[in-house]
């Protein structure tokens, strides 16, 4: 494309503009040499409107439906303050043409880019990694009412076969779903039925807010097939039918999304493999981390075959070890909400979902109420009796975090001796500070506070070497728990008070 075509003081914006455009499948033509046959998507630059040229006026198939306001590089931290000139020109009439108000309206300097959609209840700008393509454009102002004025819709929740703590979590996210706040988070007690809820509430948004794709991110391959097998085994309290009867789950197992699939389950590293156009092995996707540490995250590229819309909304398990570092540029891609699911958040967890907590349901509650976890006391009991000292904590972090949750029960049932006994195995630690050495092996503050305490202690150390030992030396005072005496002594109570651990 050549750039010559743009005289105007915002000509680099303008460029990338074109540029990006042109990626996201539209045409980009001068009023002067306007073409209707080239493309279902036409953005013409300066188009006459009541206010004044334009910068870009979109079209579908001849009808106008969008704009784009350009603005230099250095105005990309107040993009916000050039909403209104942008929405003057929305609401203008254009030359030739008696049209409605414009109902998509974007804001650029062509790296930061912010999206209006006029049609919500309550129309609020927000950033966007690119521009929407002209299919999804034709396909959105055919549904009519926008996702955001759809979500008004959804029906009260119906509270049988639910815990209140699920029932707490799809009401106030619902909630937070209506407010049009792009992201919250679910704080929820392993075994407490963390991924239930989520699907119940994915339901409610296919069905009663039309949504039309979700993607289920997890962190390892095993979580991906245990969360496909809770879709499979869903049944709605409203319909006799499976989840997977009334919707198509998909769970990736290459770089194909299936146009008709409805639920995606990928692993993010899987995802972010396809977004940089590479293939995954399945051994490396198995492992909890990937072995990249670049100084700083490579970049994410937009990928037609992947638009930013692909998604409407992305609920990412165990978000506490997903969103950092290499992962966050993956989730800001997407044009979607973001649905944060987790038993142990820090304080980066809580920042990065702008502070929304529409839930709290915290290990002890679930002690106090009596939640059982029949798939983690199977493994949790298998593992113990078959492996003992050889659990490694890196490996079993759900493990961990639900013992950490049945020690804290136990506590309220043991006699004193007993518990005189349990702390003498233990060094004088009781079964609530040994909980929290389980806990304490995944509590990302936890671990940088001793990275920072071993980099001290050992300054020739990189910051990279401390967080590894860092985490070695939480993980083994973790695993410990299960080695010698004490873990004879555990399984002995366990069976003394007829208690599953």
């Amino acid at each position: 494309m050549d750039g010559s075509i743009n005289q105007f003081p915002e000509q680099a914006a303008r460029d990338n503009i074109d540029k990006q455009l042109h990626e996201a499948g539209w045409v980009v033509q001068d009023k002067d040499k306007i073409n209707w046959n080239e493309s279902i998507g036409i953005a013409i630059r300066g188009y006459q409107t009541d206010a004044g040229p334009a910068d870009y006026v979109l079209f579908i198939e001849k009808e106008p439906v969008g704009l784009i306001e350009a603005k230099k590089e250095e105005e990309g931290l107040k993009l916000i303050s050039h909403e209104p000139q942008a929405e003057n020109y929305a609401t203008s009439k254009l030359k030739f043409l008696d049209n409605d108000q414009l109902p998509f309206i974007y804001e650029s300097t062509g790296t930061l880019t912010r999206f209006t959609d006029y049609r919500d209840p309550k129309p609020r700008s927000r950033p966007v990694f690119t521009f929407h393509r002209p299919e999804t454009f034709k396909a959105w102002l055919k549904e009519g009412k926008s996702l955001r004025a759809r979500l008004l819709d959804i029906p009260d929740l119906p509270e049988y076969k639910l815990r209140d703590c699920q029932i707490k979590a799809i009401n106030n996210l619902e909630k937070s779903f209506k407010e049009n706040k792009p992201r919250a988070l679910v704080q929820m007690a392993t075994g407490a039925g963390k991924t239930y809820t989520a699907i119940t509430s994915d339901y409610r948004l296919l069905k009663f807010a039309g949504a039309k794709r979700i993607l289920f991110l997890v962190v390892t391959k095993n979580l991906g097939e245990q969360a496909e097998q809770e879709f499979m085994a869903y049944q709605p309290s409203d319909d006799n039918r499976k989840f997977t009867e009334l919707y198509n789950v998909q769970r990736l197992q290459s770089n194909y999304i299936s146009p008709d699939s409805h639920v995606c389950i990928c692993t993010i590293q899987r995802l972010y493999s396809i977004l940089k156009g590479e293939e995954l092995d399945e051994e490396t996707e198995e492992k909890r981390e990937v072995n990249w540490e670049p100084k700083e995250p490579m970049p994410v590229v937009y990928d037609a075959k992947i638009p930013i819309e692909m998604f409407d909304f992305i609920v990412i398990d165990e978000c506490h070890r997903s969103i950092y570092n290499l992962w966050k540029q993956v989730l800001d891609y997407f044009d979607a909400f973001l649905i944060g699911l987790t038993a142990t958040p820090d304080k980066r967890t809580f920042g990065f979902f702008n502070e929304n907590v529409v839930s709290e349901y915290s290990h002890e509650e679930a002690v106090a109420d009596g939640v059982n976890v029949t798939y983690d006391v199977y493994i949790i009991e298998t593992e113990i009796s078959q492996h003992g000292a050889k659990i490694n904590a890196n490996e079993y972090e759900d493990l961990f975090i639900s013992l950490a949750g049945r020690l804290a029960r136990l506590e309220r049932q043991l006699t004193d001796q007993e518990k005189e006994k349990f702390e003498e195995k233990t060094k004088g630690k009781n079964l609530s500070e040994t909980a929290k050495d389980l806990l304490n092996a995944f509590n990302p503050d936890k671990i940088e506070e001793r990275a920072n305490m071993l980099k001290e202690e050992n300054p020739g150390i990189t910051p990279a070497q401390a967080l590894e030992m860092a985490k070695k030396s939480l993980g083994k005072t973790a695993s410990s728990i299960f080695n010698g005496e004490l873990n004879e002594y555990i399984e002995n109570i366990r069976k003394v008070h007829k208690l599953t651990l």
